[in-house]
């Protein structure tokens, strides 16, 4: 059987041509909020990964079915309708979450309609989390 080929890889395609992308001027602003956030809280500068979701950092990872691959640390995604944040599940999340502000929740996504719903001294503390997670859990 053909191994599966990931979608979602780190590309060069520019950060800034895809935010770009995003017709609202508010969610443009928001994007670069978001990234502002999550590179000072990774310490890792933004990437593409796949054709719209914005990555720091990265990690490798291997399943005990043998699935191998390479994930970004956190990242995000404008949707048409809202942010998609990609943070780990971590020990000490769900607290963050209750003080984030407005968001929904699943698996390890959490949702956002724009910045200014959010505390993002919060969003700082997700994202650390998470690479702290990653980075200890695939060293």
């Amino acid at each position: 059987m053909a191994k599966a080929t990931a979608k979602t890889t780190e590309n060069s395609n520019s950060v800034k041509a895809f935010i770009k992308t995003v017709e609202d001027k508010q969610r443009q602003a928001d994007c670069q909020s978001i990234i502002d956030i999550m590179k000072t809280a990774s310490g890792f500068e933004p990437k593409m990964w796949g054709p719209s979701i914005i990555g720091f950092g990265s990690y490798h990872y291997v399943y005990e079915s043998g699935h191998e691959g390479d994930a970004p640390l956190v990242g995000f995604s404008p949707r048409k309708n809202e942010f998609a944040l990609y943070t780990a599940n971590f020990e000490g999340k769900e607290k963050l979450l209750e003080k984030l502000g407005k968001h929904k929740s699943a698996k390890a996504c959490v949702y956002i309609k724009k910045v200014e719903d959010i505390d993002a001294a919060v969003l700082k503390k997700l994202v650390q989390g998470s690479v702290k997670y990653y980075q200890g859990k695939y060293k």
